[in-house]
């Protein structure tokens, strides 16, 4: 009996280190980028697109541009720190190289080869353009350093042990399109709200483990603090104009001259910098929706 608990024992290790060299942090190839220029200006496009100042700016800070991190968020599996993502080299990523910068976005894997939480939405940005992650990359060294340390995560057992978070990608990371997109404008509309702006990552319920149900993508979701509900993008939920959404996204003002508050309000004063052409192409694309 003893000689078979141990036998047992060993499986068992051995399944688990199987199991973790399987879902390890994937990291980009090291020449993919090799033949890409950063263009900071293009960069700055999809920082507006992507939300970024949305979450890294300072709590209180009315500065977009300075990224210290700081901010926190509140969910059922613990408190979120973002990061300092500035271009300072000891507490940002101005140290950071290109390749683990497009890890990061695409593969949520950090330079140190760990997994990051999915509160940095690297399940949306894992569709980004390649130029779109060296044109980001270019425009965000341009912005100052800031010497702020990141603060800790706030997590309880067992979502503090980073290394199931391979697990987890396995089973909700990947780069496919969500729904279809029959025009070019439709698929720039599609490229802003599934991949820039992540939309879904709020908008979408999430089951037991924290991923996005599929089933019911952009129906609408209770709020991860516990408060309210985020409203649904779907026709059932939202019966806007396409001309409607786009000027909401542009000045937070709604049909019924209510206008846009909390994390939405930050939302819009991103979106809000993209081209009229762009704000109309995520509308067209919410009005396609099914």
């Amino acid at each position: 009996m003893k000689r078979a608990l141990t036998w047992l024992s060993l499986l068992g290790v051995f399944g688990i280190a199987v199991a973790l060299w399987l879902t390890r942090p994937a990291v980009v190839d090291s020449t993919r980028f090799a033949s890409l220029q950063g263009n900071a200006a293009q960069g700055e496009v999809v920082f507006w697109a992507g939300g970024c100042a949305s979450c890294h700016k300072a709590e209180t800070s009315d500065d977009d541009l300075a990224l210290p991190g700081g901010r926190r968020f509140v969910t059922r599996f613990g408190t979120f720190a973002a990061p300092n993502i500035s271009s300072d080299p000891t507490h940002g990523i101005g140290d950071w190289t290109l390749v683990e910068f497009a890890s990061a976005l695409l593969h949520g894997t950090s330079p140190e080869g760990h997994h990051y939480y999915p509160a940095f939405p690297y399940t949306s940005y894992a569709r980004m353009k390649d130029q779109d992650v060296v044109d980001l990359w270019a425009f965000l060294q341009t912005l100052p350093a800031l010497p702020m340390a990141s603060q800790p995560h706030e997590l309880t057992f067992p979502f503090n042990v980073r290394s199931s978070l391979g697990a987890w990608k396995s089973l909700f990371l990947g780069s496919a399109w969500v729904r279809p997109a029959e025009t070019p404008e439709l698929e720039r509309g599609r490229y802003l709200v599934e991949a820039l702006g992540h939309c879904a990552e709020c908008h979408t319920p999430r089951n037991f483990l924290g991923g996005s149900l599929a089933s019911a993508w952009m129906e609408g979701a209770p709020h991860p603090a516990g408060k309210g509900r985020i409203p649904g993008l779907v026709p059932s939920a939202l019966n806007w104009s396409a001309e409607d959404i786009a000027y909401y996204l542009e000045t937070g003002f709604t049909p019924d001259f209510d206008s846009a508050g909390g994390e939405m309000a930050e939302v819009v004063a991103t979106i809000g910098r993209l081209s009229s052409e762009d704000r109309l192409a995520i509308a067209q694309y919410i009005k396609a929706l099914e």
